[in-house]
């Protein structure tokens, strides 16, 4: 009977990456594999930040947050398992941190996205957080490889189907590379993302939402809900399936505006400022709503035809474009964001009276005012709580006010496919739950895969983190089970010759 020797990690986005520096910091030595001809998955598209409650990047700011308000605003987000929601919030602040002083990464800047009682979605001063963060993580791993033992790498390597022993433990893969079947042996942390792209003949997005079939997604094609598969195969549960996140803000390419896939108009633009109108220039909802309520605005709402798909403007003033300027030129270098001199052009442009922006933007104003002066005197109720001078529950307001006579970014987004809050089932230890609720031993799961964690709808800012944090919670069941596993080859081995650990 041999000893483990190894932790299998399938997926090289931020989850599976932060399972694997995590194994590997237990002394362990790690497997990573992915499908892909590079690491980074979609975490590399994520463009808002991070989020963590009570992190010294808030301090610095002085920035008043704490986990419990953090907990409560997941919760009104969508979230109900109490479980999860304590250690995706409670290690929030130590997953931001992790982040910084073991890979020297910038997270200094702290915005409000929607949905947070509190700014606390962490990014750096330049590119997009995601890419920056993961491509940090994905460079250590490969120096590591490089350089000794300890860790190896199998790109463009396609995980067919988890091997399990007579008891039913998970043991290995198997995956195909050059067109040759391969087996690696060792527990296995499933870290493939959602099913976001899954367009197949055996969708799960067909068989769960076929109602969202029609939809472009942000989703790379590698989404194919081949971890969550390969697991139910072996036992696993599944959970919350039928939540498919709509993000109201995916890109419209005026040249291509029928894309299935489109890219994604961070979060932090409406964080930092920006303000949706409709085709006619009016505003229709709380920009800082959750993303189901923007999305379910939209729908409402008349919107500007380009091909088949139908857009909204999302309008960032001076003050919020150079707060997020970086995501502004880069936007406006695809041709996805266009700079106006005033709001005056954008209604020539799309042949409305400029009167509806003006009339928009005096009522926003307006209350902006009212709720500084008066936060608890406004006569609706305020999104989180409290009241709202806004009839659309806003309460907070930065980088105003507003005037059409300003210089304007202006993008044009549309409902999109964005995110699975289903997955695979698991308890707080990330380990993988069987339809009885018992652990399958030797599989564990981290990131998008997860089912449970967000309930029917994710606050923008949590992906990453439920990558950083549950990945490393992943990782540490592994170590955890990796060793007790070489306890017992040690045990049944006594008195013999010394099993190999």
């Amino acid at each position: 009977m041999a000893g483990v020797e190894q932790v299998i990690v399938i997926g090289g986005g931020l989850a599976g990456l932060s399972a694997a520096h995590t194994v590997l910091e237990h002394g362990i030595k790690v497997c990573v594999i992915d499908k892909n001809a590079f690491f980074g998955g979609n975490s590399t598209k994520a463009t808002s930040g991070i989020n963590g409650a009570n992190t010294r990047s808030q301090r610095a700011l002085k920035i008043e947050d704490s986990v419990e308000l953090f907990e409560g605003d997941t919760k009104r987000g969508g979230a109900s398992r109490e479980d999860l929601i304590k250690v995706l919030t409670h290690q929030s602040a130590s997953g931001v941190e992790w982040l910084m002083d073991n890979f020297d990464l910038d997270l200094s800047l702290v915005s409000r996205l929607g949905g947070h009682s509190a700014p606390r979605t962490h990014r750096g001063a330049e590119k997009f957080p995601g890419m920056t963060i993961t491509y940090a993580l994905m460079e250590k791993i490969e120096e590591i490889a490089d350089e000794s033992d300890r860790a190896k790498i199998f790109m463009k390597s396609d995980v067919k189907k988890l091997l399990t022993d007579a008891s039913g433990a998970v043991v290995g893969v198997e995956f195909i590379k050059d067109g040759k079947a391969h087996q690696e042996h060792g527990p296995v942390i499933i870290s493939t993302g959602g099913f976001g792209a899954d367009f197949g003949e055996d969708s799960l997005l067909k068989k769960h939402r076929p109602d969202l079939m029609h939809l472009p997604t942000t989703n790379g094609e590698h989404c194919s809900g081949d971890g969550l598969k390969m697991a139910m195969a072996v036992g696993a549960d599944a959970v919350d399936l039928e939540w498919i996140q709509v993000h109201p803000t995916g890109l419209i390419h005026p040249e291509e505006p029928d894309a299935k896939v489109k890219f994604l108009a961070a979060e932090a633009l409406r964080g930092v400022g920006g303000i949706l109108l409709t085709a006619d220039g009016h505003r229709f909802a709380n920009e800082l709503g959750r993303r189901d309520y923007v999305t379910g605005q939209m729908w409402k709402n008349k919107g500007v035809k380009f091909g088949n798909t139908t857009g909204y403007f999302l309008c960032l003033n001076s003050k919020a474009s150079a707060e997020i300027t970086w995501h502004c030129k880069h936007y406006k270098g695809r041709g996805l964001m266009k700079e106006y001199k005033s709001l005056h052009e954008l209604a020539k442009d799309y042949n409305f009276p400029v009167e509806n922006i003006q009339a928009a933007f005096e009522e926003f104003n307006e209350n902006a005012e009212k709720q500084a002066k008066d936060p608890e005197g406004g006569p609706y109720e305020a999104y989180g709580g409290g009241k709202a001078w806004d009839k659309w529950g806003r309460k907070f307001y930065h980088n105003g006010p507003m005037s059409v006579d300003d210089t304007f970014h202006v993008a044009i987004v549309t409902p999109v496919i964005h995110y699975c809050m289903g997955g695979v089932k698991m308890n707080d230890g990330a380990e993988v739950l069987d339809k009885n609720d018992k652990v399958l031993p030797g599989l564990l799961v981290a990131g998008e895969a997860m089912g449970g964690v967000h309930g029917n709808n994710r606050l923008g800012g949590n992906s990453l983190l439920d990558c950083v944090v549950f990945g490393r919670v992943a990782g540490r069941s592994a170590a955890r089970y990796t060793a007790e596993a070489n306890v017992k080859v040690v045990e049944s081995t006594k008195g013999q010759i010394p099993a190999r650990l």
